[in-house]
């Protein structure tokens, strides 16, 4: 199995996580469009391996209010995934998913909106894990999709307490995805275990 130093990764071994990250944000992007009935164009996503404490920067800061779904994950790949995004993104998706009704941006979520999102994140991620199993030829189970609305520093301090002893890096995937004058920020968060990483990079030939 290749061993994997996040520190010592060369341009080959991020490629092909970059590559990953692509399709798996395409997949998710196309699985969000048959769900809201509506064409959702994605732009190239920026893949970047960060620190924990850089993430919450780069989503609008530590104190921006976002809407977080958050899945453990199980079998041949270990540690966890996350999807972000803005509360106002949020908030044109659920809209989007329930003919045009909803609360204002600035209102908390009702209990239907509520349940939207949930169901927007579950297809996001489902479709996300689906092609990095297909891709990998690598059985990946995930835990039942947990959604928060909190500052981004908090929803990230799950997984840095979580997997810091493991690894203090995670693979990062921002894209942008929506039609003219509605793009949609989101934020996927990939945290193999270093094995994982490792596991993944040996599947496709590293």
């Amino acid at each position: 199995m290749a061993e994997v130093k996040l520190d010592e990764m060369n341009h080959m071994q991020f490629d092909v996580l970059r590559e990953i990250g692509n399709i798996g944000a395409g997949n998710a992007t196309t699985a969000l469009s048959q769900m809201l009935s509506a064409k959702i164009d994605m732009k190239v996503p920026k893949i970047d391996l960060l620190e924990f404490k850089e993430l919450g920067e780069l989503i609008g800061g530590a104190e921006n209010i976002v809407v977080g779904i958050l899945l453990t994950l199980q079998d041949d790949i270990e540690g966890m995934m996350m999807f972000l995004v803005e509360k106002k993104a949020a908030k044109s998706m659920v809209k989007l998913l329930m003919g045009g009704f909803g609360s204002g941006d600035d209102e908390e979520f009702s209990e239907m909106e509520l349940s939207a999102m949930q169901e927007i994140g579950n297809i996001i991620a489902g479709a996300y894990l689906s092609s990095l199993s297909a891709l990998t030829n690598m059985k990946i189970t995930s835990s039942v999709p947990y959604m928060a609305i909190d500052m981004a520093g908090a929803i990230l301090s799950v997984p840095a307490i979580e997997f810091g002893k493991i690894s203090d890096k995670a693979l990062l995937i921002e894209t942008e995805f929506g039609d003219v004058g509605n793009e949609v920020n989101g934020y996927f968060i990939l945290i193999p275990t270093l094995e994982s990483y490792g596991q993944i990079l040996t599947s496709l030939g590293l």
